[in-house]
């Protein structure tokens, strides 16, 4: 298991206990952030304004 497996797997057992397990796209965004792909404030950024509601 890679370095990138044992983060998401950890974070996924921690996010479990609280019953919120991570989605695949979850596990697919953090795997892009820690590949370098996209930074975390870019992955930030587009959750925000992705669950953001403008009136």
């Amino acid at each position: 298991m890679s370095k990138n497996d044992r983060i998401i797997e950890n974070t996924n057992a921690t996010m479990s206990m609280e019953n919120m397990p991570l989605l695949q796209e979850d596990k697919d965004r953090i795997r892009e952030c820690l590949e370098g792909k996209i930074s975390f404030e870019e992955a930030i950024d587009k959750l925000v304004k992705q669950y953001t509601h403008k009136r």
